[in-house]
C-alpha cells in the first residue's frame, strides 16, 4: 500500500508555516472587542413635570410629603430603610467591645463638628427629614417626616432650616411643583458643604463640581454625569458607603470603578502590572481640592478666644483655628475597603498620642488591599481628662458652646444626651481621620506618571507602605 503522505509533504508544510505565520501576524487585524464603560450606566426614568400635577396650599413640609405619598405610596417607607434616613449602621461586633455597636452620624463623633447629639437644630439641615425638634425617636418614626424636597426639589427654590424643617420663607408649593430626578445640586447641598462649609470635609467634593470642567472631573465635567450614574439607586437605596460611618462595608453596597470599567486593561503592559496593588483612584486622582480649598487641620482648643477677628479660612470664634490647603497630593495607605478601627463613643484614649477616629484596614501582606489615596484631617478636640475618652459637647442651640463659649457647661449639657459621664475635667488631644478620595477623576493625560511615584522626589513613602524601598528597584509586593 502506498504512503499517502510522503515525508517531503511534511517538509513542504513546515516551509509554508515558516513563511505564512509571520505574514499573518503583521496583517491588519480587527481590534479586540473594546471595554464599553457606558454599558454599566443606569437608565434614568423620564422625568414627569409636576407643575400641573401638584396643587394646593402647603403650610408645612409634612403637608408636601403627604401629597407626594398619594401617588408614591411606598417612597417614604423605602427611604426609611436606608442609612440616609437612620444615619446609623447595622450593629457591628468589634473586637474591643463586649456588646455590638452601631456607627453613624446620629450616635458617633468625628473630628470636624464632632457630633450631632444635642445639636440637631443645626446638623439636621443635612438630614432627609423634618421634625427633629420633637426628638430622634419621633422624627424618625413618622413617614410624613420624610423630606422629599431635599433630594427632588429645584435647589434654587428650596432649602432647609433648623431641625431639618424647610427654611423660613420657602414657597412650598413652588418647591413641590419643581420636583425632578436628583441632580448634583441636590446631592451637593449636603455632600459638598458637609462639616460647616464648601469643601470642608472631603477634599474631593466641593461646589466646584456643580458645573465642572473636563480637567476638574472627567465624569462630571466632560461627560456631565449626575451622582446617581455611579451611586446607582433602587427603591431609594443609594449605592455607596463611607468609612466615617461604618466599621466594615458590604462590597455589594459600595461604588467602584469596575461597575463600568470591567476588566479594564491599559495599552502599556507596565501599567497593567500595577492593577493588583494600586487602586484606580491612586493614579487617576493625583491631587485633592483642585479649585476650592479643603480643611486639613482644626484646633478646637482656640475656640472662644476674645479679640480675634473671624475669618472663614483661619479662625472662627465658635470653632477655633483652621488650616486649609488646595491642589495637594493625597495621603497613601493600603486599603481593603474596611476600617481596622473606628472610634466608638466612650473608647479609652491615650491623650499623649494621636487618636484615630477611623483607621483604614489593609497592609502589604493583605492580598485584598491596594494602595489608595486619602485626605487626612487632623484636629485637636476635647476629651475628658479623668475618664480619658473623647467628649461630645453641645455646641448649637440654647446653652450650647456657640452661645456661652463655656466648654464646661457644654459638656455638662451633653452628658445626659450622650450617656457619657463628664468628670468636670477636660483637655484637648490630637485626632486623625481619613477620608477616601474617589472624585475629581482625571483622564489618562492628567493621571500620575511613572516619575511621580518612582522618581527621585516621588510622592510615595515606600517604607511606610511596607517596602524596603522603591519596588521598582527592590522588587515588588511581598
Amino acid at each position: 500500500m502506498k504512503n499517502r503522505f510522503p515525508f517531503w509533504t511534511l517538509g513542504l508544510i513546515g516551509i509554508i508555516l515558516v513563511i505564512l505565520v509571520p505574514v499573518l501576524y503583521f496583517l491588519p487585524r480587527a481590534d479586540k472587542p473594546a471595554n464599553d464603560p457606558y454599558a454599566g450606566l443606569p437608565e434614568h426614568p423620564v422625568h414627569v413635570d409636576h407643575k400641573d400635577i401638584v396643587q394646593g396650599e402647603f403650610k408645612t413640609g409634612q403637608d408636601v410629603t403627604r401629597a407626594c405619598l398619594e401617588c408614591h405610596e411606598d417612597a417614604a417607607a423605602d427611604l426609611m430603610k436606608t442609612t440616609h434616613w437612620t444615619w446609623e449602621s447595622k450593629a457591628f461586633d468589634v473586637p474591643w467591645r463586649e456588646d455590638d455597636v452601631t456607627i453613624g452620624k446620629v450616635n458617633q463623633i468625628n473630628n470636624f463638628c464632632i457630633g450631632t447629639q444635642g445639636n440637631e437644630n443645626k446638623c439636621m439641615s443635612c438630614h432627609a427629614g423634618y421634625g427633629w425638634e420633637a426628638g430622634k425617636e419621633t422624627a424618625l418614626a413618622q413617614e410624613e417626616n420624610v423630606d422629599c424636597l431635599a433630594c427632588h426639589a429645584d435647589t434654587s427654590v428650596y432649602g432647609k432650616g433648623t431641625f431639618g424643617n424647610p427654611a423660613e420663607g420657602v414657597d412650598l408649593l413652588a418647591a413641590a411643583q419643581s420636583v425632578r430626578v436628583p441632580t448634583r445640586e441636590n446631592c451637593g447641598k449636603c455632600h459638598f458643604d458637609g462639616g460647616g462649609g464648601n469643601g470642608v470635609k472631603h477634599g474631593d467634593l466641593d461646589e466646584s463640581l456643580y458645573f465642572p470642567s473636563e480637567n476638574l472631573d472627567v465624569h462630571m465635567g466632560k461627560l456631565d454625569f449626575q451622582c446617581t450614574d455611579c451611586h446607582v439607586t433602587e427603591n431609594h437605596q443609594i449605592l455607596g458607603r463611607m468609612l466615617a460611618d461604618n466599621y466594615t462595608i458590604d462590597p455589594t453596597e459600595q461604588v467602584s470603578c469596575e461597575q463600568c470599567h470591567t476588566n479594564q486593561q491599559h495599552e502599556d503592559e507596565r501599567l497593567n502590572t500595577h492593577l493588583a496593588s494600586v487602586a484606580c483612584q491612586t493614579c487617576h486622582i493625583p491631587a485633592l481640592a483642585l479649585e476650592d480649598p479643603t480643611k486639613v487641620f482644626w484646633d478646637w482648643s482656640q475656640a472662644g478666644l476674645e479679640g480675634r477677628v473671624d475669618d472663614h479660612f483661619t479662625y472662627l470664634k465658635i470653632k477655633g483655628t483652621f488650616v486649609y490647603d488646595k491642589n495637594f497630593a493625597p495621603t497613601y495607605l493600603w486599603f481593603n475597603g474596611d476600617n481596622e478601627y473606628r472610634y466608638i463613643l466612650g473608647d479609652k484614649i491615650d491623650p499623649t498620642k494621636p487618636t484615630y477616629i477611623n483607621k483604614p484596614a489593609g497592609s502589604i501582606e493583605d492580598q485584598t488591599a491596594k494602595i489608595f489615596p486619602f485626605k487626612l484631617h487632623i484636629a485637636k478636640q476635647p476629651y475628658d481628662a479623668a475618664n480619658n475618652y473623647l467628649l461630645q459637647p453641645v455646641t448649637s442651640g440654647e446653652g450650647g458652646f456657640w452661645t456661652t463659649f463655656d466648654w464646661d457647661s457644654a459638656f455638662k449639657l451633653a452628658a445626659p444626651i450622650t450617656g457619657l459621664d463628664y468628670s468636670g475635667q477636660y483637655g484637648f488631644t490630637e485626632t486623625y481621620m481619613y477620608w477616601p478620595t474617589t472624585h475629581m477623576v482625571q483622564s489618562s493625560d492628567n493621571a500620575l506618571q511613572c516619575d511621580d511615584c518612582h522618581g527621585e522626589n516621588g510622592r510615595m513613602d515606600w517604607e511606610m507602605l511596607g517596602y524596603s524601598g522603591d519596588p521598582i528597584e527592590w522588587g515588588g509586593r511581598k
